[in-house]
């Protein structure tokens, strides 16, 4: 097998083992903060037995001589952990995967901020395809009884925390990443368990707890390896697997329409980043031909 094929099977899977993660929040009976906890801190424990156990403490330390361009990354993949619960929580599943999409062009906003790179044509008419597909999502959330622009705003933060995430990360390539991801989620779980009261809904819950930590752990494992094998453009194709499959996942087990303004917001908004990103992939292999 070789490196590529190896690269698109395990983000493939990375991806998949994604999309039931917001139907676990719909599915779980708690409080938003209470199931962002035990997500956090299963998925989290779940990532700190599986590097000791394969390298030990050696990647930890490393991550922790990054300095402040890796607590930034800590803390940024930390709080995604609560805030998509609540983006589930106060709006719509297709929503929130449909906003979650646009994390390349905030990428692309951060690399030219902070790393000085260009913004090609390509992207510019990208993103401007995306805000309109945007527009339609937020007038959606305005007649929807199932969305609301809170936790569409939500669904954007996550967006561009990932995207800063990732931008701050490319400064570090030297140093494997996949150790910050339990010292983000445990210390998210930390401060939302002294907020919150996390054991009388365990009783109840926990086999979901304890499924919805374990697909996250692994998503994130294999997310993490899978694209050092492949391009930036193939990534993000397999990545909107997610946004296709999570709201027909989610329609089909509780029966959640997200309604036509979602769907049309969504396939406006997918449509140009599959494109953008097709673009870039021929372009890619234009270039080592």
């Amino acid at each position: 097998m070789t490196d590529h094929l190896k690269g698109l099977l395990i983000t493939t899977i990375g991806v998949l083992f994604v999309v039931p993660d917001s139907l676990f929040v719909r599915l779980i009976e708690a409080d938003p903060m209470v199931t962002a906890f035990w997500r956090a801190l299963t998925a989290g424990t779940i990532v700190l037995i599986i590097l000791l156990a394969w390298q030990g403490a050696k990647g930890f330390r490393a991550v922790l001589g990054t300095g402040w361009v890796g607590a930034v990354y800590i803390l940024l993949i930390g709080s995604t952990a609560p805030a998509f619960v609540m983006a589930v929580t106060y709006t719509s599943v297709a929503n929130v995967v449909f906003i979650f999409a646009c994390m390349p062009i905030f990428a692309s906003l951060f690399s030219r901020l902070l790393m000085a790179e260009p913004i090609r044509l390509r992207m510019v008419l990208t993103m401007l395809v995306v805000l309109f597909g945007l527009g339609i999502i937020a007038y959606g959330s305005g007649t929807s009884e199932i969305a609301s622009w809170k936790g569409d705003l939500w669904a954007l933060y996550i967006a561009a925390a990932y995207a800063l995430a990732l931008t701050l990360v490319r400064r570090l390539r030297a140093v494997p990443m996949i150790p910050a991801i339990p010292i983000a989620f445990l210390g998210a779980a930390i401060i939302l368990g002294v907020l919150t009261d996390p054991l009388p809904a365990l009783e109840a819950n926990w086999p979901l707890f304890l499924g919805h930590g374990a697909v996250i752990a692994v998503a994130t494992c294999l997310l993490t390896i899978g694209p050092r094998y492949i391009s930036s453009a193939e990534v993000a194709l397999l990545v909107l697997l997610e946004s296709v499959l999570a709201p027909l996942l989610v329609w089909a087990v509780v029966g959640e329409d997200p309604g036509p303004w979602a769907i049309l917001g969504g396939v406006v908004v997918i449509g140009a980043l599959v494109v953008s990103n097709l673009i870039a992939l021929r372009a890619a292999r234009r270039r080592t031909t």
